[in-house]
C-alpha cells in the first residue's frame, strides 16, 4: 500500500501546498510516508486536472489518495464526479480525506467483509461531501454574479485586476521567442492572456 498526496487550488494566486504539512503528519501518525506529491492549481469544478489523472494513472489497487478535504477532489456537477468516482473505484484506490474520519478507516489493515462495508459506507460520504462542495460552489459563483451586477449598477465595478507579475513573466518569455504553448505549459496561463500581452507590446512599440 502507497500513499499518494493530492493538493489542489483553483487559481495561481493560491497557495497550493499549504494543506501539505499537515498531511504529512497524519501520515506520519498512521505510520506512513507519503510515495509522491501531485500538486495543481486548478479549479476543483473541471475535470481538467494534469496532476490528479497522473495520480490515478500510477496509483495501483490498494494505494492511498490523501487529501486534505474532499472539495480538493471534486467540486464536480453530478456527472463529471460519477465519471471520477468510476475511475477511482475502477482502479481499487482508497480516498482518505482528513475532514472524513470515516475515510481514515481505509488505513487500518481489516478482513474482506470489514473493508466492503467501510468502502460502501465511505463511497455514500463522498457521494454527500461532493454534494455539498458542488453545491457550495455553485452558491460562490451565484454570490460574485450578484455582486459584479450590483456594482455595475452603481457604476463601481472595475473589473478582475491585472497579473501585474504574470504580465511581466509573458513580456519576458515573448521577447525571448517563446511560442504560446511553451508560455502556457510553463506559467499556467491562457492564450487569451498572452494575446492581451502581446498586443500591449505592439502598441507600445508603435508609440
Amino acid at each position: 500500500m502507497r500513499m499518494y498526496g493530492y493538493l489542489r487550488a483553483s487559481t495561481k494566486e493560491q497557495d497550493a501546498e499549504r494543506a501539505k504539512s499537515e498531511l504529512t503528519r497524519f501520515a506520519s501518525s498512521n505510520g506512513l510516508t507519503i510515495a509522491a506529491w501531485f500538486i495543481e492549481n486548478e479549479s476543483g469544478a473541471t475535470l481538467k486536472r494534469p496532476e490528479l489523472f497522473r495520480l490515478l494513472e500510477i496509483a495501483q489497487s490498494g494505494d492511498i489518495l490523501l487529501v486534505e478535504q474532499v472539495d480538493r477532489i471534486s467540486r464536480l456537477n453530478s456527472e463529471d464526479w460519477e465519471s471520477l468516482k468510476a475511475t477511482i473505484t475502477s482502479k481499487g484506490i482508497r480516498v482518505v480525506a482528513l475532514d472524513l474520519p470515516m475515510s481514515h478507516q481505509h488505513i487500518a489493515k481489516k478482513d474482506e467483509f470489514t473493508g466492503r462495508m467501510l468502502s460502501a459506507i465511505n463511497s455514500m460520504m463522498l457521494d454527500m461531501l461532493a454534494a455539498v462542495a458542488r453545491k457550495d460552489y455553485e452558491d460562490r459563483r451565484r454570490r460574485q454574479a450578484q455582486g459584479i451586477q450590483r456594482a455595475k449598477a452603481e457604476k463601481k465595478y472595475k473589473g478582475r485586476p491585472d497579473d501585474v507579475k504574470l504580465q511581466s513573466k509573458i513580456e519576458g518569455m515573448l521577447r525571448d521567442g517563446k511560442s504560446y504553448g511553451y508560455i502556457v505549459d510553463i506559467l499556467k496561463c491562457s492564450k487569451t492572456t498572452i494575446s492581451k500581452v502581446k498586443k500591449r507590446m505592439l502598441e507600445k512599440s508603435s508609440t
